[in-house]
């Protein structure tokens, strides 16, 4: 058992240093991805970390679908979990969205998986 004590001006630097220690690896495909873009997917993606802190990386691939007229833009997020690696694919209309999409879905995955834990 870890137990911390942090005042209020280290706060900031723990949660900063925690949040760093899931590597975030991004990969477009059919496209080159905007800085922009990655600094969002780092965002989102780095918020994964809050719901299990085993996470070791996360494989983010973006692809344009060039065959497909409306919802195009493909996001796969592969979470890397010693045990267990858990996968979403999700399309939408902009990366954004399905970003958004794909995070929401594993937030969803880790939380049952954390209160399936937690039942044993």
């Amino acid at each position: 058992m870890r137990i911390l004590y942090l005042s209020s001006q280290n706060l900031n630097n723990f949660i900063i240093k925690s949040a760093l220690t899931m590597k975030i690896n991004i990969q477009s495909l059919k496209f080159t991805a905007k800085q922009e873009l990655k600094d969002f997917v780092n965002e989102k993606v780095g918020k994964l970390s809050r719901f299990d802190d085993k996470i070791i990386s996360a494989d983010v691939t973006l692809e344009l679908d060039t065959a497909n007229k409306i919802d195009n833009k493909i996001c796969d997020i592969r979470l890397i979990v010693p045990g267990y690696d858990d996968f979403v694919k999700k399309n939408a209309v902009t990366f954004e969205e399905a970003v958004s999409s794909a995070v929401e879905t594993l937030q969803t995955v880790l939380q049952r998986k954390k209160a399936q834990a937690k039942s044993l």
